[in-house]
């Protein structure tokens, strides 16, 4: 941490609440403690912390009625909770948010990463990070050992326990084992799929989470064709393509699919929308008060001169991505390879920038690259893209994300 904050522990265990204070204390942190949660109550609003850490049991009623005061209280308003639970269920960890809880940690959650956690928690920081930026095929090798060559998958957290994944190719193997260095359960996650073509799938079945009982995991996307997300997941899985299909996966796993929808989704609003790609593709925007990531992977947009052009469709994205804090797009060709790959249902560089500052966008990150693109040519997409938006006048940020670098965007009205 950064800044100095203070912290009030309530817990029944003094030997949890002596580890926690030396690892705060540890990193020039400010701490206070009472076991009792009654008595502590006079001293949390005298004191009016930072943050209260606030440990509760799997079934404990009396602590989230004790959370729910505290969320009461308006000398509290500035101060952000956090539940601490030795093995939260999915089910515990909506009651906590519904009681008022910022955010929940497990118990053996360790040094760095309960720093980083609470820090998102106290500031209002959503994380992302980039573990395949690559499309249609795994691409390793010198060629691309700066930008990585995994295909698509960004995992997105929001402060507390809210894990998002959008796409599922071999970057999510990569996102697989940053989780379990983190010894940290996936009591709920949320995977959205653009589409079932291979390289936005392909890497699933090495997905660790959805082989760990008590893991709770929904995978979103859209149906093609009669076949629906789950029996298009299943058929990759079968045994004549993969040795083990998804009856072998051990956490709790739901299959949902999705058309043009508006839903609320672990504490975010999530829209999608039908992209133009081959099959059903959807993009996605989430928006967590009023804070906007948009995944918009996998789609055409042709020039005007070309027949195909839709102004309507355009006008659709335009509206979508609006104003958006982060947006993520296909720019999978340098401008001329485009004319030689028109109709393949991917995007030139110049045209999806164009976009982004038509859209207001305030940063802009280039994915989806295409297969034979070296580190180089995505060095030249990126000065493409800034020289468009600097002839334009624009104020959007645009970024050519590595794989495995994460960034972090704030909630604006994070203190309110």
């Amino acid at each position: 941490m950064n800044k100095k904050y203070t912290f009030f522990i309530v817990d029944d265990d003094p030997l949890f609440i002596q580890t926690l204070t030396r690892i705060l204390t540890g990193h020039g942190q400010a701490i206070c403690s009472g076991a009792a949660r009654a008595e502590a109550l006079h001293e949390i609003v005298e004191r009016r912390p930072d943050c209260i850490i606030l440990g509760v049991t799997d079934s404990d009623a009396k602590g989230l009625e004790f959370l729910r005061r505290l969320r009461n209280v308006s000398e509290l308003n500035g101060t952000k909770i956090v539940t601490v639970f030795a093995h939260p269920s999915d089910q515990t960890l909506q009651k906590a948010r519904a009681a008022g809880a910022d955010g929940s940690i497990a118990r053996s959650v360790q040094g760095d990463t309960l720093i980083r956690y609470l820090t998102e928690i106290i500031e209002g920081l959503i994380r992302f990070t980039f573990w395949g930026v690559h499309g249609t095929l795994p691409v390793p090798g010198r060629k691309t050992a700066r930008y990585g060559g995994n295909t698509p998958c960004v995992s997105l957290r929001l402060p507390g326990d809210s894990l998002f994944v959008f796409d599922a190719g071999t970057g999510i193997k990569e996102l697989s084992n940053f989780l379990a260095s983190e010894n940290r359960p996936v009591t709920h996650a949320a995977i959205l799929i653009s589409h079932p073509h291979w390289d936005h799938i392909h890497g699933l079945p090495f997905f660790g989470p959805l082989y760990t009982r008590g893991n709770s995991l929904d995978i979103f996307g859209p149906p093609n064709g009669s076949m629906s997300l789950r029996e298009l997941i299943a058929g990759q899985m079968n045994g004549v393509y993969f040795p083990i299909n998804i009856k072998e996966f051990n956490a709790k796993v739901s299959f949902l699919d999705l058309g043009e929808e508006q839903f609320d989704l672990n504490g975010a609003a999530v829209q999608s929308i039908f992209l133009n790609h081959p099959g059903r593709c959807l993009g996605y925007r989430l928006d967590w008060g009023e804070t906007s990531f948009c995944y918009m992977t996998d789609h055409e947009l042709y020039p005007p001169s070309n027949s195909l052009y839709d102004e309507d469709y355009v006008r659709k994205l335009e509206a979508f991505i609006a104003d958006a804090d982060v947006l993520i797009t296909d720019a999978a060709y340098l401008d001329e390879e485009y004319e030689g790959k028109m109709g393949w249902g991917h995007s030139s560089v110049s045209r999806a920038t164009e976009l982004a500052d038509r859209a207001g966008v305030k940063k802009l990150f280039l994915f989806h690259h295409d297969l034979d693109q070296t580190d180089d040519d995505i060095d030249a997409k990126l000065e493409i893209a800034r020289a468009v938006l600097e002839e334009r006048g624009s104020s959007t940020v645009c970024i050519a994300p590595k794989e495995g670098e994460t960034f972090t965007v704030q909630r604006k009205n994070s203190q309110e």
